[in-house]
């Protein structure tokens, strides 16, 4: 899986990728201004994170958005892998939250991200789900999202009070750096659960942090509730829901990237210095923080049990976005300030 340069002759330069030959076009066009990094260094870059990568998205279904002019350019997602794919690429049939259905590039090794990232995608969004098990979610992505003017020290903490209360469940969180300003915590699960009930124990456990730390964490989805306080976004979880995979770059013009943290780096990383320059290196040097992530894949019970108890003591459904069906227990779906005024 190595960066094999084979070609380089005028626009197109060609890499070796999981023993795949793939030309890369245009490879020294700037798609990271603030690093002064090309397409071919994001290329090179995957390539050298390659083991820890397929580690955690081997077999997911991922969401293209392409970037035609690099990291702050304009964007657009593509649902469709397009027909001109090579004939080694794997799909799969995925439906959006609409209800929409596509036929979605499936992450069987690393050639399928060069060859995404050839097309303009500077990362991916994946389901939660494994294509050959399209009806079991075997991840809770737990989201903390900062609040405007926030700082990182207040996701520190949030992402300290997730720890806390998974330990007490028996539950082992992984974290990662979203690659912006929050930090996302990932629960490998057994694939016993479909997305409805992974969102439902989501909501649980963001309901259980709020009652734990009313000042600092909220369950609330109408921004107008959640004042100065840290968002825990149960609806990452909701069906055919797409994250930002851990190890791919975000579309931001410094390169940073979504990266993997052991849960004693929390309290000291600076994730605007994690990019694709610097990631690999330390890959290298302290190696992979999720590298266990699959060895003992986890239970949802004691969180469903938490939904249970909830649901028990009169509480309804969280919202859903706008996009998904109103739900059969969910309360109306309007900001609180627009229905006083209804």
């Amino acid at each position: 899986m190595g960066n094999v340069d084979l070609v380089a002759t005028g626009t197109v330069r060609t890499v070796e990728a999981s023993g795949r030959s793939l030309e890369i076009s245009n490879p020294d066009k700037i798609y990271f201004p603030g690093l002064e990094a090309t397409k071919f260094d994001l290329v090179s870059y995957y390539l050298s994170v390659a083991d820890a990568l397929e580690h955690t998205a081997i077999g997911r279904p991922a969401m293209l958005q392409r970037f035609p002019d690099g990291a702050g350019g304009k964007s657009f997602f593509q649902k469709r892998v397009p027909s001109s794919a090579p004939s080694w690429l794997e799909t799969t049939v995925v439906t959006t939250p609409n209800g929409t259905t596509s036929n979605a590039l499936v992450l069987a090794d690393v050639a399928h991200v060069v060859w995404a990232v050839n097309l303009g995608c500077l990362g991916l969004h994946l389901w939660p789900y494994r294509a050959a098990d399209p009806e079991h979610a075997d991840e809770l992505r737990i989201d903390l999202d900062p609040r405007p003017g926030g700082n990182f020290d207040e996701i520190r903490e949030a992402a300290g009070s997730v720890r806390t209360l998974l330990d007490e469940l028996g539950i082992v969180g992984y974290p990662k750096t979203t690659g912006s300003r929050g930090i996302h915590i990932y629960v490998r699960l057994e694939p016993r659960w479909d997305s409805y009930e992974v969102r439902a124990a989501a909501v649980a456990l963001a309901r259980e942090l709020e009652r734990r730390h009313p000042a600092s964490l909220t369950a609330e989805w109408w921004k107008e509730l959640r004042g100065e306080r840290v968002f825990v976004d149960f609806n990452q979880n909701a069906p055919h829901k797409t994250v930002f995979g851990a190890w791919f770059a975000r579309p931001r013009v410094d390169g940073q990237v979504s990266t993997p943290l052991r849960w004693d780096e929390v309290d000291s990383v600076d994730p605007e210095s994690l990019t694709i320059h610097t990631v690999p290196g330390r890959l290298r040097e302290h190696g992979d923080p999720w590298a266990a992530i699959d060895d003992a894949p986890q239970s949802l019970e004691p969180l469903l049990a938490m939904a249970e108890r909830d649901k028990t003591n009169g509480l309804h459904d969280a919202p859903w976005p706008p996009e998904y069906p109103k739900q059969p227990d969910e309360p109306p779906r309007v900001a609180p300030s627009k229905a006083k005024k209804a």
